[in-house]
């Protein structure tokens, strides 16, 4: 379930498109907050190979299941 696209809302809140077109708007402080700094949340990516939503050039990133799951997305347990 890779990540497609993001938008970044305000601060620690994005929405966020899944490869099943699934989109979800929420906040990543509790999964991120310790580890990039509001004021570095601008370096946001997504790894193209992977799919994952990456920060501070790789250094902190999110695979893609443990975000769609962290947003609330219910995976397929076929897909899993």
């Amino acid at each position: 379930m890779k990540l497609k696209h993001f938008k970044q809302l305000d601060r620690y809140r994005f929405i966020l498109t899944f490869e099943n077109c699934e989109t979800i708007e929420v906040n990543l402080q509790e999964l991120i907050g310790q580890h990039v700094a509001v004021d570095l949340l601008n370096t946001a990516h997504i790894d193209p190979e992977w799919g994952c939503l990456e920060f501070l050039d790789g250094k902190v990133d999110i695979e893609p299941k443990t975000l769609y799951r962290f947003a609330g997305g219910t995976l397929n347990q076929q897909a899993a």
